[in-house]
């Protein structure tokens, strides 16, 4: 498939923004999988800063964001979610997650899912849950450019993976004519299927394109409709997680005065990537009784706020 911007356009816009935001190497945390960058000069292997928080613009990043996060916390608390009489039941405390163990999640996409990883990474160890992300900067995509040679080893990461559950980001590479699109993500079910897993697609959150992504507009306004046509084909194997819920129809900053969007138009800050992971956890309830999701106040101030990735922000 011919790319309008070339492959060399690719590459080059995919090294720019790794240097906007710093990309993530694979890091276990207990049962769970993140993906973090190996930079030891500044901070620990839990994402935090090693020098004072106030002694640089990210630790300047960290405090503020540890305050949007805290008044967040306390928000998403509050939040209206899906009444109880429509969640499953829960066994009281004493007996929670000793029942039968929960499905790993594995997150697939690009860096918007790195975003939210670090978030849902707190949010799953909070809840005993195990994760593991293999989303990427620049790439991660099922269908677009470099997603010839992305499934040259997806398949194998899957099935060492072992989960029982997959989501998919659809990503901002998910480029293509509608049946390009359809044959990679039936490919992605297929691969799912076969390691017994379910797939979930999580729409995109809308953005603010540049020049490097108005070409391609079309494509990724078409890439829902296709995923959303691909699953109800897909005799229960997949669904697809409509995340308008959480963004709106367009792109937005800031919200409750703090800010929400990375303001390259593209990316999450930490307050959105808790939003996404708290709405998240909550349609996950609804589609797996054994997924007990923590509170809140258990995972959305736990550090992973302080992650450089988010010092645009």
């Amino acid at each position: 498939m011919a790319f309008p911007d070339g492959a060399a356009d690719v590459s080059r816009h995919i090294r720019d923004m790794t240097a906007q935001a710093p990309g993530q190497g694979p890091e276990t945390i207990g049962t769970m999988t993140t993906t973090q960058s190996p930079d030891t000069t500044s901070r620990t292997r839990s994402g935090r800063l090693t020098r004072p928080a106030s002694s640089s613009p990210a630790g300047r990043t960290a405090l503020a964001a540890t305050a949007a996060l805290t008044s967040l916390t306390l928000a998403l608390t509050a939040c209206a979610g899906p009444s109880e009489a429509d969640l499953p039941s829960v066994p009281p405390a004493s007996d929670a997650r000793t029942t039968t163990a929960p499905p790993k999640v594995l997150l697939l996409g690009d860096s918007v899912a790195q975003d939210v990883s670090l978030a849902l990474a707190a949010a799953f160890q909070a809840s005993g849950v195990g994760f593991e992300s293999l989303a990427s900067d620049g790439g991660g995509n099922v269908v677009g450019p470099f997603s010839e040679e992305r499934w040259e080893t997806l398949p194998e990461e899957v099935e060492t993976a072992e989960p029982g559950l997959v989501i998919y980001q659809i990503t901002g590479y998910d480029w293509g004519t509608g049946q390009e699109q359809r044959e990679g993500y039936e490919k992605l079910v297929d691969t799912v299927t076969e390691v017994d897993a379910t797939l979930l697609f999580v729409t995109m959150p809308p953005i603010e394109p540049d020049d490097f992504y108005e070409p391609h507009m079309e494509d990724l306004d078409r890439a829902p409709e296709v995923a959303r046509s691909v699953a109800a084909d897909s005799e229960g194997r997949a669904e697809v997680l409509e995340a308008g819920e959480v963004w709106g129809e367009s792109y937005r900053a800031n919200r409750d005065g703090e800010p929400d969007r990375n303001p390259d138009g593209i990316h999450l800050c930490p307050q959105g990537a808790a939003r996404l992971t708290h709405w998240m956890l909550g349609e996950l309830r609804s589609r797996f009784p054994d997924i007990d999701p923590a509170a809140p106040e258990e995972w959305a101030d736990t550090g992973w706020a302080s992650d450089d990735r988010f010092g645009a922000c």
